[in-house]
């Protein structure tokens, strides 16, 4: 027991710096707003994600993509952070879920529910992805769902990640100008994975 605590310390400690947690700030108009390690409040992220989303293909409707950015920006931050109970910096997070001392939480799972939570809205002119970064290493492999026009290639989509802020903040971007990961598609991962395994001596 002594032996994990020290190890979560040690860990904490080196985690800590990987981000800034959100902070609350109030508008003019006095309502509170969150804001992630980009500075940008949460309503004006889902404005901007909407148009992001319009943006992809003129054949996508703008409610639905008004609907997809405040799902995505809200539902990780007001939903998902509560019940993991994420409250530290996602490596710090991670470190508290990998000991069972959080039940939930892993990059994997805020995709996976992030995406579960989009797919129950019947959304019929988008499609959604998965895809994996860092596969060839699995202490570093992460996980996001991506948006795209209904048909177009998953690399023409959007990354939806509220793992990688921390506290369910949403960071997006196109997945080609996502300069923290290379993304791989995560059929394409899978099949890699089932390789490596296959090669391995037995």
């Amino acid at each position: 027991m002594i032996r994990k605590a020290a190890l979560l310390l040690t860990l904490l400690a080196a985690a800590g710096c990987g981000s800034t947690p959100p902070v609350a700030e109030v508008t003019s108009a006095g309502q509170r707003e969150i804001v992630g390690t980009s500075g940008v409040p949460e309503l004006t992220k889902i404005s901007a994600l909407t148009q992001g989303i319009i943006g992809l293909s003129p054949a996508i409707d703008p409610e639905e993509a008004a609907r997809i950015a405040k799902i995505a920006v809200e539902y990780p931050l007001f939903t998902l952070a509560p019940r993991y109970g994420a409250v530290d910096p996602p490596l710090v997070h991670n470190v508290k879920v990998n000991m069972g001392i959080k039940p939930r939480g892993l990059c994997k799972d805020w995709a996976d529910d992030l995406e579960a939570r989009l797919r129950q809205e019947g959304f019929q002119t988008v499609d959604f992805h998965r895809a994996i970064a860092n596969a060839d290493n699995i202490r570093i492999e992460h996980s996001t769902v991506i948006v795209s026009a209904k048909g177009a290639a998953w690399d023409q989509g959007i990354v939806l990640d509220p793992w990688r802020e921390g506290q369910g903040v949403l960071y997006w971007a196109r997945v080609l100008q996502d300069d923290h990961y290379t993304w791989i598609e995560r059929s394409e991962v899978f099949r890699m994975k089932r390789e490596w395994a296959a090669s391995k001596p037995r």
